[in-house]
C-alpha cells in the first residue's frame, strides 16, 4: 500500500511538471502569435511606407529635370522670337527701300535724281537687312536631356527585403563581474557563422537584455516581459553597473539590429553573480523597533523620556517629550525571541558560515545612536548588547549629546579618531576571521577586528532614536583589496 502511494506520488509529481511545461508551451506559442501578428502589421506599413518614399522621390526628381527642359526651351524659344521680330522688320524696311529704289530709276530730273539716289545709298548702309545675321541663333537640338534609366529601373527589380542579421555571440570567458557591475562582451554576426549560406545584413547596434535567474537555464516561455533592456549600443561591449545581485545568475542575451531589422537574440548565458543577500529577521526585533524593508527606525511606545535635562520641563507642557535614553528607556516584553530591555536589537535572516561578505549601512536623517556588527546567534541573549559579549563584535555610533565613534567587542571598547560617517561598509572573511569597517564615502579603514570565527555569524544591529537602512546583494568591492593588507596594522585582537 505505501509503495503504492509513493509511485502514485511520483506520478502525481511528473504530471505536475508536465502540466506547467505545457502550459509555459502554450504561452510560448500565444506570445509567438501576439508577436507575429504585431511584427506583421508593422513591416507592412513599413513596406507601403519605403514604397511611397519611392514615389514621392521618383515624382520629385522628375519634376526636377522636366523643370530643367522646360527652362531650356523657353530660353531657346525666346532666342527665336527675337530673331523672328528683327528679320520681319528687316524684311519690311527692305522692301519698303526697294521700291524706293525702283521709284528714283524713273527720275527724270537730274538733280533729284542724284539727291535720291544718295538717300537711298546711306539707307542701304544702316539697313537691318544688311546687319541681321542670317543664322538661328540657336538650334532645334535637345539630345543633351535624352535620359535612360535602366540601371534605375534594374535597381528597383532587385529590391528586396534587408537582409536580417544572424545572431552575436556572447564571449562568456571575456564577461566580467566586478563592483555589481557586469560587463557583456560578444563576437559581431559576421564572426560567429563565416561559412553558413545568405549574407548578414549591416549591423547598426546592438541590444542587450538580460534577467536575474536561480537557475542558470530557464524555459524560453519564462518571464519574457521580465527582461531589462540595453538598446542604441554601438560597440561589442557594454557594462551594466548599479546591480543588486540579490539572484544566482543574471541571463544575458543580444541581438543585432541593421537600418529596420532586429536579428535574432543569441543563445543565454548566464553569468553567476555571488552576493551576501540578507534582510531584517523581523521576530527577532525589539518591539520599539519598526522593520520595513531595508530600513529599521526607533518607535519607542509612549515611554517618558529619561533626560535629566528634560525631566523639571515634563510637566510645563502635554505636548511636548523628551528623547528617551538609550540606557534608562524600558521596554515592554515582546515575543520569545525578541530582543527586550535595553537592547534595541534586531539580526538578520542569513547566517555566514565561510567564504567573503560585505554589506553597507546609512543612518538616517534624524539618527541619535546605532551599533552595526556580527554575532554568534546562540550566545546572543534577549538582553544582551552588542560587542559587551564575547560572542559579538559591532562599530558603535553616538550623535547623543556628543560625537562619538567606537568598536567594541568583549564588554570593551576603543574610541575611534574620525568624523561620525554617513555610508559604512561592513566586510566579513569568515575563513581568515577579518571584521573590517569601512567609511566608504572617505574610502577609509575605520576598524579592524581580527580572530577566529567558531560558530556561525549573523548580521546584528542596534538602534536607537532615529533609524538605519542597509544595501544587501553587494560583491565585495574592489577598493576593499586596498584595505586588507593593512588591517593587520589597525586590528585588534578579540580574544
Amino acid at each position: 500500500m505505501d509503495a503504492q502511494k509513493e509511485a502514485l506520488r511520483r506520478i502525481i509529481s511528473t504530471l505536475t511538471n508536465k502540466s506547467e511545461e505545457l502550459q509555459n508551451f502554450l504561452e510560448s506559442v500565444d506570445h509567438t502569435l501576439t508577436g507575429l501578428q504585431e511584427e506583421s502589421c508593422k513591416v507592412m506599413s513599413e513596406l507601403q511606407a519605403e514604397i511611397e518614399q519611392l514615389y514621392t522621390a521618383l515624382e520629385e526628381r522628375g519634376a526636377e529635370l522636366r523643370d530643367i527642359i522646360k527652362e531650356e526651351k523657353q530660353r531657346k524659344e525666346m532666342e527665336l522670337q527675337k530673331q523672328l521680330s528683327e528679320g520681319k522688320f528687316a524684311l519690311l524696311s527692305c522692301e519698303e527701300l526697294l521700291d524706293f529704289a525702283n521709284q528714283t530709276l524713273i527720275i527724270t530730273n537730274e538733280e533729284e535724281f542724284l539727291t535720291a539716289a544718295k538717300q537711298i545709298k546711306e539707307r542701304v548702309t544702316m539697313a537691318p537687312a544688311f546687319r541681321l545675321t542670317t543664322r538661328p541663333a540657336v538650334s532645334d537640338h535637345m539630345s543633351q536631356f535624352t535620359v535612360d534609366f535602366s540601371e534605375e529601373r534594374a535597381g528597383l527589380l532587385r529590391l528586396h527585403f534587408l537582409p536580417v542579421p544572424r545572431p552575436p555571440q556572447i564571449d562568456a570567458s571575456s564577461c566580467i563581474v566586478r563592483d555589481n557591475a557586469i560587463t557583456v562582451t560578444w563576437r559581431p554576426p559576421g564572426e560567429v557563422d563565416s561559412s553558413s549560406d545568405g549574407s548578414s545584413g549591416p549591423t547598426e547596434r546592438y541590444e542587450l537584455e538580460y534577467r536575474k535567474a536561480e537557475r542558470d537555464s530557464a524555459p524560453r516561455a519564462a518571464a519574457e516581459a521580465c527582461w531589462e533592456k540595453v538598446c542604441d549600443i554601438t560597440e561589442m561591449q557594454v557594462t551594466i553597473s548599479g546591480l543588486k545581485f540579490d539572484s544566482r545568475f543574471i541571463i544575458v542575451r543580444v541581438r543585432a539590429r541593421n537600418k529596420a531589422a532586429a536579428g535574432e537574440f543569441s543563445d543565454p548565458v548566464a553569468i553567476e553573480t555571488p552576493a551576501y543577500n540578507f534582510g531584517f529577521d523581523a521576530s527577532t526585533a525589539h518591539t520599539e523597533l519598526k522593520v520595513q524593508g531595508d530600513t529599521v527606525t526607533w518607535e519607542p511606545q509612549g515611554v517618558k523620556g529619561h533626560d535629566p535635562r528634560m525631566r523639571g520641563k515634563e510637566n510645563k507642557s502635554s505636548s511636548r517629550s523628551a528623547t528617551p535614553s538609550p540606557n534608562k528607556t524600558a521596554a515592554s516584553r515582546g515575543g520569545r525571541d525578541r530582543f527586550a530591555g535595553e537592547s534595541y536589537t534586531v539580526l538578520g535572516d542569513q547566517e555566514m558560515t565561510d567564504g567573503c561578505h560585505y554589506w553597507e549601512l546609512r543612518p538616517l536623517a534624524d539618527w541619535k545612536s546605532f551599533s552595526v556588527g556580527v554575532a554568534y546567534r546562540a550566545s546572543l541573549g534577549r538582553f544582551d548588547q552588542l560587542g559587551k559579549s564575547a560572542g559579538s563584535w559591532c562599530l558603535h555610533a553616538s550623535q547623543w549629546l556628543q560625537s562619538s565613534l567606537a568598536a567594541k567587542h568583549n564588554n570593551r571598547a576603543k574610541t575611534l579618531d574620525w568624523p561620525l560617517p554617513q555610508r559604512i561598509g561592513i566586510y566579513c572573511d569568515y575563513d581568515s576571521g577579518d571584521l573590517l569597517f569601512i567609511d566608504v564615502d572617505r574610502l577609509r579603514l575605520l576598524h579592524a577586528f581580527k580572530t577566529k570565527f567558531s560558530q556561525p555569524l549573523i548580521p546584528a544591529f542596534t538602534v536607537w532614536c532615529g533609524g538605519i537602512t542597509i544595501a544587501t546583494g553587494l560583491q565585495v568591492p574592489s577598493f576593499m583589496g586596498n584595505f586588507l593588507s593593512t588591517s593587520r596594522s589597525l586590528s585588534s585582537p578579540s580574544q
